[in-house]
């Protein structure tokens, strides 16, 4: 299980709204949570071999940023 930090611009549930479709999408992703109330509007997501890469692609789809900001391997704590 691999767990990858995101800062986002995404601020308001309405932002969350607009990413969630396109993150649901993305291949390998089990698990995926948004901190809107964090400076960094951190998203962070889990699955097993994530591209990093699709996972940004989903969220600048629905008009937002996304950066990586930490990736960590099994057991590597929770969302």
């Amino acid at each position: 299980m691999e767990i990858i930090k995101f800062k986002t611009n995404v601020e308001t549930q309405a932002g969350l709204s607009k990413v969630a479709p396109h993150l649901e999408k993305v291949a390998n992703l089990s698990k995926w949570n948004l901190d809107t109330d964090s400076d960094d509007r951190v998203l962070s997501v889990s699955g097993e071999e994530l591209d990093p890469q699709a996972v940004k692609n989903a969220v600048e789809a629905a008009g937002y940023k996304a950066e990586v900001i930490r990736v960590m391997g099994i057991g590597g704590g929770d969302l």
